[in-house]
């Protein structure tokens, strides 16, 4: 049987919603504009945006200052890739590149679910009394806009946004602020999240118990030093053989 404690904060991006499997989503769009895209491809434009995506979101501080403006992020990844690609391929009309970035911003936006069981299980964790803080790095509004979107206000006792609070993860402030907001000690506290560093290792220094949401299912990278307290597939699991 598990034992809840009195306060779990929780991750918003790929913890509660899905954001999507962006490779999958680059080819999707790749695909609509396949008739400007040839050559190299469709398929080929997808793979080198994923390459720079995944070379943009990888440094700390392109990181930090793109997920405060992710829409002038994701524009200059894909100007970026456009422009390497009209100097192989001159034939390549240099307007796609600012379409092709507003179609992925848009459709990554309207692919954002709810995991499956994840409602649930915040509503009964509720109902049990724990303590919900809801602890997302991002820009204000970009971030509000989901929680009025997924109705999350309501079901949290402290929500706290990077870009409203001036600190994000994995600052210590941000954990401490969380749990002072709650009125909780770190070994009284539980983090949920999808991020090694953000939602285990950073809260782990702390004392907090931290719980690694794996939903792409693929375990720990064989490089990490990161060891989570715990790892689940989904969040319907904090709800499973409750005492």
């Amino acid at each position: 049987m598990t034992l809840l404690p009195r306060a779990i904060l929780f991750d918003l991006d790929d913890t509660l919603i899905s954001l999507g499997r962006r490779p999958q989503l680059l080819a999707e769009v790749a695909e609509e504009f396949a008739a400007d895209l040839t050559p190299p491809g469709p398929a080929r434009v997808a793979e080198e945006m994923e390459n720079a995506f995944r070379a943009f979101w990888s440094d700390a501080e392109r990181h930090k200052r793109g997920r405060m403006d992710l829409a002038a992020a994701r524009l200059g990844v894909v100007t970026g890739v456009f422009a390497d690609l009209r100097r192989r391929t001159p034939g390549l009309p240099p307007e796609t590149g600012r379409a092709f970035a507003a179609r992925f911003d848009a459709y990554r936006e309207e692919q954002i679910r709810f995991f499956p069981g994840a409602v649930e299980a915040i509503d009964e964790l509720k109902r049990r009394g724990v303590k919900l803080a809801l602890v997302t790095n991002g820009a204000a509004a970009v971030q509000r806009a989901k929680i009025e979107r997924f109705d999350l206000a309501h079901r949290f006792d402290h929500i706290q946004i990077e870009g409203e609070a001036g600190f994000g993860k994995p600052e210590e402030q941000a954990y401490l602020h969380a749990m002072a907001a709650l009125g909780v000690q770190a070994h009284e506290t539980w983090m949920v999240g999808d991020n090694l560093e953000w939602e285990v290792a950073g809260p782990q220094r702390l004392g907090i118990h931290a719980i690694w949401h794996d939903h792409l299912g693929e375990g720990l990278p064989a490089e990490s030093l990161v060891r989570p307290d715990r790892i689940i597939r989904s969040i319907g699991e904090l709800t499973e053989n409750l005492s």
